[in-house]
């Protein structure tokens, strides 16, 4: 696939492979099934042969998007060719954290249902299952009234992306308080599995609660054992999840 640049606009990083942007189309389609997205939302993934570039979707619902919906932009959210589509207003989040973070190649940004609540409470999202390891166990939660007064809590300029970046660290989840969270990944398969088993650990978690007693989560030792051996098969559920949204 080959973006060419509106006038005055910054230049394409160059062509990309259509397996890469069906993999994007993809992830929207399976975040969406999985109840991650709705209408709003959005994934990106890093241009592979550009680090100052990524891709994303035009300003559609996650379910819809397909090859023809893919965009270019650099890494302060200008887009290569807009061609007068619409474009989400809160693509800053990924620009942003692209260009803090040379290790992550895919974002994705949710108003996950199940997380939302623990943005908001006392009670800390925790890892509660082997599958969910990579949550920290003192999850960021970005707080843009700390920083920016009142706001209506999106992320509208390259300001509010880059303190949500520093929110983020070198995590790979935060929270955003109120609104949803991120998820990266040095890949879009893996941003999407953190994305889908965020929403599942913050399921069970609630689920725990409702029963009382006390919860045993996952050990600080026992997640970075699990991080460092790894399971290999994030493949596994990515071709599952993939099938399902006949995508691919």
């Amino acid at each position: 696939m080959t973006i060419s640049a509106d006038h005055g606009a910054p230049p394409s990083g160059g062509a990309v492979d259509a397996a890469v942007i069906a993999d994007l189309v993809a992830a929207n389609r399976i975040l969406a099934d999985q109840g991650v997205l709705d209408g709003f939302g959005h994934v990106s993934l890093r241009h592979p042969g550009a680090p100052n570039r990524y891709l994303l979707s035009r300003s559609r619902a996650p379910a819809l998007v397909s090859a023809a919906d893919i965009m270019e932009f650099d890494l302060d959210s200008n887009p290569v060719d807009q061609g007068g589509r619409l474009i989400y207003i809160e693509r800053f989040i990924h620009g942003e954290i692209y260009k803090a973070r040379a290790d992550v190649g895919a974002v994705v940004h949710s108003h996950s249902p199940s997380v939302i609540p623990f943005s908001v409470s006392s009670v800390a999202l925790r890892p509660i299952c082997h599958m969910s390891a990579f949550i920290p166990q003192d999850i960021p939660n970005f707080e843009m009234r700390a920083q920016f007064g009142m706001t209506d809590l999106l992320v509208r300029n390259r300001a509010h992306g880059a303190a949500l970046a520093r929110a983020l660290g070198g995590e790979n989840v935060a929270l955003m308080r109120g609104h949803g969270n991120v998820c990266v990944g040095p890949n879009v398969m893996i941003a999407v599995y953190r994305a889908v088993y965020t929403e599942i650990n913050a399921r069970l978690q609630a689920q725990a609660i409702a029963l009382g007693g006390q919860i045993t989560f996952l050990d600080t030792a026992e997640s970075a054992l699990i991080a460092a051996r790894g399971d290999g098969n994030f493949q596994r559920p990515w071709e599952m999840w993939k099938s399902r949204v006949h995508a691919g």
